[in-house]
């Protein structure tokens, strides 16, 4: 029996690893691939795929598990920190990009129905792309990434209202108010859900399932609890994509939410590549080509004006130029929701047809230009510096006013205050070393500088917040950041501002190490790096490796920017036998009971190394522990012995801690 998506589903992913491997070679990214991909297949162009329907319901999967994994890697924490963003951010990009997309269909000639209906189109932003681009490039908990995050979610909510105002704008006679108010009842009752759900029963569920020890089980309690608040923010008139991230966030409140990301990661990479395939299959080649001048200008059009709007929006949240770009940048695309606003307007006559192809058109390509404008975006935001603009709009409108007061020297610079910048400034103020604090996020700061930190609203990635900081005074200079690649700029300008300081930076991936050397850094510690340091330096303790060879040879790791660990080296054939010396020995600890023979006897009485191979290292009595201890010392009952000695040994003299009598 033929299968006609089976036969698609083989067309379009073969193809797809050609365009994949093409792309790879030529260092464009993956989402990029994915829409030539659809181009190519879809029924426009070489017309590979004849379900397309079916690739579509495919893609809305990839869609909700793509927001799903990308609300477990987030927390309701991080969510609060951007609060600010959604409730005042979001409308304002919203509604001033929707005024604008007014102007420009009022001036094209346009009804005004009609007119507005294309400020609504223009207003959303593609949450699937932005937030895959970001994970991609580990930005979603930089300042850009969270600005971003917080409008995209204003969005999402957004769509509600534009729906139900089709009709009216259509002409239709409806009752708006009412509408609106029963989609808020209902919207409102699944917040508060999922916020019950996440605290009391989500947890006690997956506990149960946990306890099966079932991987099916617990892959089956994962998806059906994601695909269950989606399909209710979608009964409620709500994106599916938002019910899926806060699903997301639902899971990353629990302590299974490592697994379940573990476990939904395949899926979401399979499925999500269907979604970006579909965009690609609703481009008209025939109509491109018919109409490639006036394509062009709209997708370029709406590209730029998005890109304004949305920097200014987040310029007036009081955040920095170069923040404002990055993010403004990002949101520059029309999304995929807008193709659903687009659907309904057809229908209701809102939208000529050839109207819709050309809104098609530059939205597919508005989206596959999203990965290069993301690319070349820090360059842009870097260039912004040099413009004759205020200082207040570059730094940012949040400075606090005391900032006047750092008058630091021969001192240490924290960059960032997320755990590791809390740990360093707490270690500091116990050692009594002066500090300065330079962070992103205005919430912390304000709360921070009322609990007595020295903490300052600021992008390092400026000269001026570094200035302000001293650096030139400065002893240290920490960077412990999120965003790659304002970590290369400030270390960079870091090093520009001051030749002499000592630079540590953290970085995330070990492929960061060699970049942040060279632009100056004196030591680079990457997190990934240190998690196996830790892991290799308990493996060898376990084999009990000397504490001397342990350093030595984490100090020859180091001292060779971690060439051993990128690709072996020469130098690790000292330590090649180090895990193989000792182990036929073994360290054990055993409680002696009151009835065995050892009790009240001496260790020198019963010459357990000499008869029995067993070397008794330490005595724990009570609250004290007596190491190497004496020859004559007198064992108790109760006492914990830590013994060594070959397995063997150690089973033979087992009696001896146990029994009531020799045999």
């Amino acid at each position: 029996m033929e299968i006609p998506i089976l036969n698609d589903l083989l067309i379009v992913l073969g193809l797809a690893i050609g365009v994949l491997f093409v792309c790879y070679h030529l260092k464009v990214p993956a989402v990029i691939g994915f829409i030539v991909t659809g181009v190519l297949a879809g029924p426009q162009t070489l017309g590979l795929v004849k379900v397309v329907h079916e690739v579509e319901i495919l893609a809305e999967i990839g869609v909700v598990l793509l927001l799903f994994t990308i609300g477990v890697e987030f927390s309701y924490a991080n969510l609060l920190t951007v609060r600010k963003t959604v409730l005042l951010g979001g409308p304002l990009q919203v509604v001033g990009t929707g005024v604008v997309g007014l102007a420009m269909g009022h001036l094209a000639g346009r009804p005004l129905g009609e007119a507005v209906f294309i400020g609504f189109l223009l207003s959303l932003s593609s949450t699937a792309i932005v937030l895959k681009l970001l994970q991609e490039r580990a930005e979603v908990d930089s300042p850009q990434g969270r600005t971003s995050l917080g409008i995209l979610i204003f969005q999402d909510l957004a769509i509600v209202p534009m729906m139900l105002c089709i009709p009216l704008l259509a002409g239709q006679t409806e009752n708006v108010g009412a509408s609106l108010l029963g989609m808020g009842i209902k919207a409102s009752l699944i917040i508060l859900l999922v916020v019950a759900s996440a605290k009391w029963i989500v947890p006690q569920v997956m506990y149960q399932i946990a306890r099966t020890r079932s991987r099916e089980l617990f892959l089956l309690g994962v998806v059906v609890g994601c695909f269950a608040v989606a399909w209710l923010t979608a009964t409620a008139g709500l994106s599916l994509a938002l019910g899926a991230f806060l699903a997301g966030l639902i899971i990353s409140e629990t302590e299974y939410s490592h697994q379940a990301l573990g476990n939904v990661l395949p899926f979401r990479d399979i499925f999500a590549s269907f979604f970006f395939i579909s965009i690609g299959m609703l481009l008209d080649v025939n109509y491109l080509l018919a109409q490639p001048g006036v394509v062009a200008l709209v997708t370029l059009g709406a590209l730029a004006v998005k890109a304004l709007l949305a920097t200014g929006t987040v310029l007036l949240l009081g955040l920095p130029l170069r923040t404002a770009i990055l993010a403004g940048l990002a949101l520059s695309q029309v999304g995929e929701f807008s193709f659903i606003l687009a659907k309904a307007g057809v229908s209701q006559g809102l939208l000529a047809a050839e109207t819709y192809q050309l809104f098609l058109d530059a939205t597919v390509l508005t989206m596959a230009l999203t990965p290069v404008i993301m690319a070349v975006a820090p360059r842009l935001a870097e260039l912004s510096w040099r413009l004759p603009l205020p200082l207040r709009i570059k730094t940012g409108s949040l400075l606090v006013e005391a900032q006047a007061e750092v008058k630091q020297s021969d001192h240490l610079i924290i960059i960032g205050f997320g755990v590791n910048g809390r740990n360093l400034a707490r270690a500091a103020k116990a050692s009594g070393i002066p500090y300065v604090i330079i962070e992103m996020n205005p919430d912390t700061v304000k709360t921070e500088r009322l609990q007595g930190e020295p903490i300052y609203y600021g992008d390092a990635t400026q000269e001026e917040i570094l200035h302000h900081a001293h650096i030139g005074e400065a002893r240290i200079v920490v960077v412990a950041i999120n965003d790659p690649a304002a970590t290369r700029r400030i270390t960079a300008v870091a090093r520009q501002l001051h030749p002499k300081v000592a630079l540590i930076v953290r970085t995330r991936y070990l492929q960061e190490v060699q970049a942040l050397y060279e632009l100056g850094a004196d030591h680079v510690i990457p997190e990934e790096f240190e998690t196996s340091v830790e892991i290799f330096t308990l493996v060898l303790k376990k084999f009990l490796i000397s504490r001397e060879e342990i350093e030595r040879f984490i100090q020859e790791v180091r001292a060779n920017c971690y060439v051993i660990f990128r690709g072996g080296s020469e130098d690790m054939a000292p330590f090649r036998d180090l895990p193989h010396q000792l182990q036929d020995i073994e360290i054990s600890t055993i409680r002696l009971l009151d009835q065995a023979p050892l009790v009240g006897k001496s260790l020198a009485e019963m010459e357990l190394r000499k008869k029995f191979g067993v070397t008794v290292l330490a005595v724990r009595r009570g609250s004290r522990t007596q190491t190497n201890p004496a020859p004559d010392m007198r064992l108790e009952g109760g006492d914990l012995l830590v013994v060594m000695g070959t397995p063997a040994a150690l089973s033979g003299a087992t009696e001896l801690f146990t029994a009531s009598a020799l045999n």
